[in-house]
């Protein structure tokens, strides 16, 4: 099992750089006039009165404070009379700098505040993954009873119901709750927006989780609605294909009721289907926690990257981006432990 996992994770490395690298490759080909221009006007240097060599060395200065000055790659192009010339840069250039950097876990610094990126990331994080792994495990737990209940003689409605759920985008299911949960007109039963955390930093941490579920129950609620459907329909079908087989027909024969046929002995093979779906739960809600975290104003992963991405603000950007790589591809991993402990016929050959 060891050799398994650490099989999978050495695939992962190379997947992870190059999705990485190329984020970073295709920052640097947005327009940094702007972003240089304020670098200067904070830096008392945009003064009209000084000279051009003047104002040329402040620019270099910002951009190798930045991480802008030199070749953005290895090599480069450039046009010439006599037609495109392609020019071998060494490892003077921006992204060598940048990945010798991260390798040593140094992600730069935030051009707006001025701060490491690793410190606005995690603190970014703290309000993210509670959200996004909370949904994750209520979904997972929801669709397996969900599912359970449907193959056992539940309401038939209730698929209708999901399949309307699953073809809403999470903006719309997330400005549906906020506009008939969280408004005083209709019913203002939770807060419509931010966390609450200003009042309660000296409080309880009794009183501080409960606020912290109090501001956060609509988000969670649309990350979960908006994942639960496709899960309770894939695990639904897979139940009644399970129950249809000879085993469970003869468990049955053997005085075993419906539910005690699925939980003891289909559950088990019909999570396989599922967990390809569960394998992507995290990731999608990481990258959903951008819409929700917008619409209800909270100060989380989504927001920061949203944010950065309007400013122009490339070391938190690409910072993200490399988290969501990283949760992506151990997603698969997890995928992969999943089958090989809940079908002992998967082998590492296989």
């Amino acid at each position: 099992m060891g050799r398994f996992l650490l099989y999978r994770l050495l695939r992962t490395i190379p997947a992870t750089w190059a999705i990485v690298s190329l984020v970073f490759l295709l920052s640097r080909t947005l327009p940094t006039d702007e972003l240089l221009n304020q670098a200067l006007l904070n830096e008392n240097t945009g003064s009209r009165s000084i000279t051009t060599a003047e104002r040329e060395n402040a620019l270099l200065r910002v951009q190798q404070r930045l991480g802008l000055a030199g070749p953005v790659f290895y090599f480069s192009r450039s046009r010439s009379s006599t037609g495109t010339v392609w020019q071998w840069n060494g490892s003077d250039n921006q992204y060598h700098r940048w990945l010798r950097s991260a390798v040593h876990g140094d992600l730069g610094q935030s051009y707006r505040s001025g701060q490491p990126v690793t410190a606005v990331l995690g603190e970014a994080l703290r309000f993210t993954l509670p959200l996004t792994i909370s949904a994750a495990l209520l979904a997972t737990l929801l669709s397996i009873a969900l599912g359970l209940w449907l193959v056992c003689g539940g309401p038939a409605f209730l698929l209708t119901i999901l399949y309307g759920i699953d073809a809403l985008p999470l903006f719309v299911v997330a400005l549906g709750l906020l506009l008939l949960l969280a408004n005083p007109d209709i019913l203002p039963l939770f807060p419509a927006y931010g966390m609450g955390q200003q009042t309660l930093e000296n409080a309880p941490w009794s009183e501080q989780i409960s606020s912290y579920l109090y501001y956060s129950a609509l988000p969670l609620a649309s990350l979960v609605l908006v994942k639960l459907p496709s899960l309770v329909v894939q695990l639904h079908d897979a139940l009644r294909h399970e129950l249809g087989a000879n085993y469970a027909i003869t468990a049955r024969a053997k005085g075993l009721s419906t539910y005690q046929v699925a939980t003891r002995h289909a559950l088990r093979n019909a999570l396989l289907p599922v967990i390809a779906l569960l394998t992507d739960l995290l990731p999608a809600l990481v990258a959903g926690a951008v819409v929700v975290e917008v619409i209800f104003a909270l100060p989380g992963m989504g927001r920061l990257m949203a944010d950065a991405a309007a400013g122009h603000d490339f070391p938190v950007l690409v910072g993200g981006v490399l988290l969501v790589a990283i949760m992506r591809l151990l997603g698969l991993i997890v995928a992969d432990t999943l089958y090989f402990l809940t079908d002992p016929r998967i082998r590492l050959q296989a």
